[in-house]
């Protein structure tokens, strides 16, 4: 195989709060070091991009130091955190925005599916915006037709196909958009998260169209999702970015095992001798570090523990404090499989309606499952929210996770197929402690 794609140091540099390179100032200081055969001062200049931190830079690199090269029929999986600069790599190697240092070299005709309406006159309708497409890629009129009705099938736009595009719902313009891009035949086909916009039906007809675009036809794929799964059947390769930095290259069940252990800053906010996730100090908090979210304790059959097991009495006490007393307060919780995708949803707007019986500024949630409704051994990690109708006070990523040891012998408790038995959610409760 030979290789399609090589990237050397590639780095992006953004000026935060300004359109265009900077001030007047800049661009002569720029100038006056050009002329002079001299590296543009500012490149010197610049943090880290760590979205969670506040810096005392103007200045910001996106990208940091990119090195990759990705061989023909490959079919590469790019994963990590919001902000870890996956969408500006892709940008730059769409060609739609350029690097501030480095070097590409593509050999190819690229498609790429960025965002909602990528490449799409939002006035043409979906057939005018198929040739569009077509000629932007160097294809001739003859062979877009040759094309065209598979694509229209592929979408399943047939009735709209002369409505202007504009007034597709998302979801069609995704499916439409996804359709130019993998039937037009370019040999490179990019692919940022769009494809979470379209329906379960989609998704699984995308990326089967992805593997035969790879497996058959020889072509190249780039993929970008925070969906595990879909990243584990699809790649046989990933690289890990955060802060602007690949970090890890290799397998994808490797890659996404450090993903997953590095996103996860329950772990190191477990104290074992205590039993306590230390929430305050979780590294994906969201909001202010002095209220919202403070501490989580698990318990199974009241013992404090970690190692859950399906259909078992487990509770989670959840400590919280805001900044004025409130009585709608509502805590969420979402429980996700080792490819972090959710499995599981509850708050007690839904299941307890007021905690409270008078406005409280601080105190403590507990969400109890009489029959734990989750089967299949490894361990899960849970999201938390904590807020009110009006205003969102905390979000937790990861805020703590569980093992779930050998299953139930008598699965008393189960969940299959994503269908979850009513029964078990009737015996879900929240309380005031």
């Amino acid at each position: 195989m030979s290789t399609v794609i090589q990237v050397d140091n590639i780095s992006k540099m953004y000026r935060l709060g300004e359109v265009g390179t900077g001030a007047l100032a800049h661009d002569v200081n720029r100038w006056w070091h050009k002329i002079r055969g001299k590296e543009d001062p500012y490149l010197k200049i610049g943090e880290t991009n760590d979205r969670t931190a506040k810096g005392s830079s103007d200045y910001v690199w996106a990208l940091k130091d990119i090195n990759f090269n990705v061989q023909q029929g490959e079919v590469l999986g790019i994963i990590g955190r919001n902000g870890a600069g996956k969408s500006t790599l892709l940008k730059i190697l769409s060609k739609t925005t350029t690097p501030t240092t480095g070097t590409i070299k593509i050999k190819g005709r690229i498609a790429s599916l960025l965002e909602v309406g990528t490449g799409f006159h939002p006035e043409l309708s979906g057939r005018d915006n198929i040739f569009l497409n077509g000629a932007i890629l160097g294809m001739s009129k003859n062979e877009i037709r040759s094309k065209f009705d598979e694509i229209v099938d592929f979408a399943g736009v047939e009735r709209y196909i002369d409505t202007p595009v504009k007034r597709y719902s998302s979801g069609m313009y995704v499916r439409l958009a996804f359709g130019v891009a993998a039937h037009l035949e370019p040999e490179i086909l990019i692919v940022d998260e769009v494809l979470a916009v379209g329906d379960a039906d989609f998704q699984k007809k995308a990326l089967g169209k992805m593997k035969e675009v790879s497996h058959q036809s020889g072509r190249t794929v780039l993929f970008v999702s925070h969906n595990m799964e879909a990243i584990q059947n699809l790649c046989k390769r990933s690289i890990l970015m955060a802060q602007g930095s690949i970090v890890e290259d290799g397998t994808t069940a490797s890659i996404i095992n450090s993903y997953l252990l590095k996103s996860d800053g329950a772990i190191s906010n477990f104290e074992a001798s205590t039993g306590v996730f230390d929430l305050n100090h979780n590294e994906s908090k969201v909001y202010d570090r002095d209220y919202g979210l403070l501490a989580a304790r698990l318990y199974v059959n009241g013992v404090s523990s970690i190692h859950f097991y399906s259909g078992a009495s487990c509770s989670v006490e959840i400590d919280f404090a805001v900044p004025n007393a409130v009585s709608d307060l509502v805590i969420g919780l979402v429980i996700k499989d080792k490819f972090n995708k959710p499995i599981m949803a509850v708050n007690n707007k839904h299941y307890a309606k007021k905690l409270f019986t008078q406005p409280v500024s601080k105190g403590t949630f507990q969400i109890n499952f009489q029959q734990l409704p989750v089967y299949g051994q490894g361990r899960y990690h849970c999201d938390l929210y904590l807020g009110t109708q009006e205003y969102d006070y905390d979000i937790i990523y990861n805020a703590f996770y569980f093992d779930l040891n050998s299953s139930d012998p008598l699965l008393s408790g189960y969940l299959l197929d994503d269908q979850l038995n009513q029964f078990y959610f009737d015996t879900i409760t929240f309380s005031e402690k």
